[in-house]
């Protein structure tokens, strides 16, 4: 950089307690609250057996539009609708028949439903 000229990009502001080797705790007012967070959906661990392929036509298009309308939702929007409609509902492990994927811990002792069509009652998505 020449003589006289200043930096012109600046340092990212940091109001966090700086403590040598140690990462200070978080204010109170920075807790998050997932219930007001929108939610994120991913798809990777979508099953062979009970994945996209076995839909019927128009599911995959109703699963699109059902995951984009929750994700403009909260969390708390979402436990407050209708299981049956854009809500969801907890399910306890132990409910599960079908076996469960290796890739889900023994630690996850709930899972989560979200329909997204009437028409699929049957269980055919699994993720």
């Amino acid at each position: 950089m020449g003589k006289g000229k200043k930096k012109r990009i600046k340092p990212p502001f940091s109001n966090q307690s700086k403590v040598k080797g140690r990462i200070a705790e978080p204010s109170s007012d920075k807790i998050l609250n997932y219930d007001d967070c929108h939610p994120v959906f991913c798809l990777r661990y979508l099953e062979d057996d009970y994945g996209l392929d076995k839909c019927t036509r128009d599911e995959p298009a109703d699963l699109a539009k059902a995951l984009r309308k929750r994700s403009q939702m909260t969390w708390r929007q979402i436990w407050a609708a209708d299981r049956h409609g854009l809500g969801a509902e907890k399910i306890a492990r132990t409910s599960i028949k079908a076996s469960i994927s290796n890739h889900i811990t023994e630690d996850i002792d709930f899972f989560i439903a979200l329909r997204f069509s009437p028409k699929c009652s049957n269980g055919r998505l699994s993720h």
